[in-house]
């Protein structure tokens, strides 16, 4: 294949890192409105499933966007994914109900789950794997761009107009990403009658919905005891099993045994699935703080979030070109991890002992900065330890476990708050009657205006519910920091001609 020219690679750039700023500023816009949105529409301690759906949807697919781009191109699933995107962005803005919400939000996630994971793909496509440690930190400053862009935005919209236009600004940068894509992009179309692993992907997702509801229903709405949890339980592990044994026999797994046979894939995956659990957890449940027990505004709540992703813009950046100038990848998740670990202690412990806004703000900095060393640099150790022709196919597994640890840390951080508030209220708040426990429904504007001795109890409450998942937050990054020293680190290819096979 004809290197890509200058051009071409400059305009297919613009679009790949527009449509990952739709998939990015999406996420963060959402997250900050999300308690204005449950205000309206009721269900507070049942926010994280707004979340949870999309990345639920978006986690399953990504597999399947990869093999299918091997299989029939890049550019038509490209344009799919982006269409798909958009249509549930407009449905999300007309939603009247929360039901409705979470169902939107989850076909809003079945065109996301092509766009990060095509638009990494895609640029191995074009460049080299010494050259992508640069466009990797350029991905990743754009993905931590918008996620200050997000917030902000999120804030000044929703306090100015509405939480329904959070979903409507993805329309024009959506267009624009079809227009840049749709005309730069021009490699060779390779159209090969393969199987699509139906039953793989059915398993797939089946075991994916089922566990994410053992952990969020278990201990909450259900007895870890019950039944119906014992039961899905075992169903998930009689499920991955099946996959196992499908995916050994299938001609064109979604999952490849010998890309999860690779130590490079399954390490720097499990790292990265780790960091985005403790990542997402921390994003969700922030912007619920600064509004719920600090008392700030949806916009100042965005600005108070800018410091961690300004982080994650610079390391990204910086990370990325000293990844392709000096050819080695490991020490930059180490250094990261390290620091992301020690800053998630001082959040949690900022939270709990409600010390000075100034010191959450620096933790966040030094936070931001942590995850920003560990994503593009990663995935440019997949991508250079992977055949030319498996791109695709890694790319899209490992997106589909960092997917995976977003969606997990998600629910379980929800779970585990909701679980933590039930057993606040039998502490604290048997002597407010029986209208307290209806406060786990409610959202901030009904909280407030509740009398000052009840805020303090209920702001109280959910102070140490939400610290709680900042703890859980650290001890998995920790955990990652720990499994990331056992990486092993080969040198970046300069070239795209193939691995030898083994």
């Amino acid at each position: 294949m004809p290197p890509a020219s200058p051009a071409e690679v400059k305009t297919v750039l613009a679009g790949l890192m527009l449509a990952l700023m739709l998939a990015s500023l999406d996420q963060n816009i959402v997250g900050v409105a999300l308690p204005r949105i449950v205000s309206d529409l009721g269900g507070l301690s049942h926010l994280s499933w707004v979340v949870t759906s999309f990345l639920l949807t978006s986690t399953t697919t990504t597999p399947l966007y990869g093999k299918l781009s091997d299989m029939y191109g890049r550019k038509p699933l490209f344009i799919a994914a982006i269409v798909i995107f958009l249509i549930g962005s407009c449905l999300c803005g007309l939603s009247g109900s929360m039901t409705q919400l979470v169902i939107f939000r989850g076909i809003q996630g079945l065109g996301a789950g092509g766009l990060i994971t095509l638009a990494m793909t895609t640029i191995a496509d074009l460049v080299t794997p010494r050259e992508r440690g640069r466009y990797q930190g350029y991905f990743g400053a754009v993905f931590a761009f918008s996620s200050i862009a997000g917030p902000l935005l999120g804030g000044f919209i929703t306090d100015a107009l509405s939480w329904r236009w959070i979903f409507y600004v993805n329309l024009p940068i959506g267009t624009l990403a079809l227009f840049f894509f749709i005309f730069g992009f021009h490699r060779p179309r390779h159209v090969v009658s393969h199987r699509i692993d139906y039953a793989g992907a059915a398993l797939l997702t089946a075991a994916t919905v089922t566990l994410l509801l053992v952990l969020t229903w278990g201990g909450v709405q259900y007895a870890w005891s019950s039944p119906l949890i014992m039961g899905m339980a075992v169903s998930v592990i009689v499920m991955i099993l099946l996959l196992v044994y499908t995916e050994r026999r299938s001609a064109e797994p979604v999952l490849s045994p010998r890309i999860l046979r690779n130590g490079v894939f399954m390490i720097a995956t499990s790292v990265m699935f780790l960091t985005f659990m403790g990542l997402f957890g921390a994003s969700i449940f922030l912007p619920l703080f600064f509004q719920l027990v600090l008392g700030f505004a949806p916009a100042r709540a965005g600005l108070m979030l800018a410091p961690m992703t300004g982080g994650v813009v610079v390391a990204s950046f910086l990370g990325g070109r000293l990844v392709s100038r000096t050819g080695r990848y490991k020490v930059f998740p180490v250094v990261g991890l390290a620091a992301a670990t020690l800053a998630f202690l001082s959040v949690m412990w900022s939270a709990v002992a409600g010390a000075s806004i100034s010191i959450v703000e620096v933790s966040l900095v030094i936070l931001g900065m942590g995850f920003g060393l560990v994503m593009p640099n990663l995935m440019v150790a997949i991508q250079n330890a992977v055949l030319p022709v498996e791109l695709g196919s890694a790319t899209a597994a490992s997106a589909y476990f960092r997917s995976l640890g977003g969606t997990f840390g998600v629910a379980i951080s929800g779970a585990i708050m909701t679980s933590r508030l039930q057993t606040l209220h039998s502490e604290k708040w048997a002597g407010m009657g029986h209208g307290a426990r209806s406060l786990l429904e409610q959202g901030i504007q009904q909280i407030n205006q509740l009398p000052v001795a009840q805020k303090e109890i209920v702001v109280g409450a959910y102070r140490h519910a939400i610290s709680t998942t900042f703890l859980l937050g650290s001890l998995v990054i920790a955990l990652a920091f720990v499994l990331v020293l056992f990486l092993p680190e080969h040198p970046l290819r300069t070239s795209h001609i193939s691995l030898d096979r083994k």
